[in-house]
């Protein structure tokens, strides 16, 4: 049974990802169940709180002002409204809801001061909150933590030695920088990257022990499989095989098995019995709703439905569980 690591090898991981496809799912299957409930899968919602304008170069961004495409520049929302997306997200079944806004990083100024207000009212609703607003520094990190951020998203995207190829305007060291500062301020990390931007299997699993390394491994680690924007530069790559995610997804649990894996970004082209392969091979998290930032995404009823035939269950939120918590003692 694997134990918890932070110094995988590539030669160790390649030999993990390259096992016969079905023994690889049992093994990530079993420390899954180990480690995990398996008919408990988090929900999450994402919501985009400043769309567009973005200065940032990153080649799978359709919200980089730089790329011609089809997606509005909208200014920050206004609390009211957030608020109310909240409270529908939970009426549908997520726990979870993540503000995402297309920073390079955060400012002290009145927008950041409303994204705090954001976080408290979330938080009186008894839902996790997640932000995902770029680069921080300590003090900003240590204010979110303060209004009651639980999870602070900062993907590394791809390997160190592929990251260039898709992104100029933010170092690979900066984005480990705002990943030390999140854990510093003891809020939990959501940190994963995109697979089918150009890259080999081995920029892949170096992504992964990047991530594995990180003590103690994010909690949670999302899977996104690149959703080709036309306008942007990776608009021609071709869709990510089925193979590949679920080999990802499986890889993911074994080398970090505490880790909540996100089949995230791309859910929206595979099927039913896909998506159960991958909650399978340790797949513990999703997004719900129809839109990922810019990017489709199934319906919540859609994914309840899809629960519903494989005897899955929303997982409780941090809130719910501290509230039982309590009542039993």
């Amino acid at each position: 049974m694997t134990e918890i690591r932070n110094n995988w090898t590539l030669g160790e991981v390649s030999e993990v990802y390259h096992k016969p496809l079905l023994e690889l799912v049992y093994e990530a299957a079993t420390i899954h169940r180990k480690y995990h409930d398996p008919s408990a899968v988090q929900i999450s919602s994402l919501l985009s709180i400043k769309t567009g304008g973005c200065k940032e170069d990153c080649s799978y961004c359709p919200q980089a002002a730089r790329y011609h495409t089809d997606i509005a520049v909208h200014k920050t929302m206004e609390l009211e409204d957030v608020l109310s997306k909240a409270q529908a997200a939970k009426a549908s079944g997520a726990n979870r809801m993540c503000l995402g806004a297309a920073w390079r990083e955060v400012r002290d100024n009145s927008d950041f001061d409303k994204v705090l207000e954001m976080v408290e009212g979330i938080n009186d609703m008894e839902m996790e909150v997640c932000c995902t607003l770029g680069m921080l520094t300590q003090e900003q990190a240590d204010r979110l933590s303060k209004a009651g951020v639980y999870a602070y998203n900062h993907n590394i995207d791809t390997s160190e030695d592929y990251y260039e190829e898709v992104i100029s305007t933010r170092t690979y060291d900066d984005r480990l920088n705002t990943l030390k500062r999140v854990r510093k301020a003891k809020m939990t990390i959501c940190s994963g990257g995109i697979i089918g931007m150009g890259e080999s299997i081995d920029d892949r699993l170096k992504m992964l022990i990047a991530l594995s390394n990180i003590a103690p491994h994010p909690e949670s680690v999302p899977i996104n499989t690149l959703v080709p924007v036309q306008g942007t530069p990776l608009e021609d790559q071709g869709a990510v095989p089925f193979e590949d995610l679920l080999r990802m997804i499986a890889t993911a649990r074994i080398t970090m098995p505490k880790s909540m894996v996100r089949l995230s970004a791309g859910r929206l082209e595979r099927s039913k019995f896909e998506q159960g392969f991958c909650f399978m091979a340790g797949a513990n998290s999703i997004f719900a709703g129809d839109k990922l930032l810019t990017t489709p995404n199934p319906e919540f009823n859609q994914d309840l439905e899809m629960f519903e035939f494989f005897g899955l269950k929303p997982m409780e939120s941090i809130h719910e569980r501290t509230k039982a918590a309590t009542q039993i003692a």
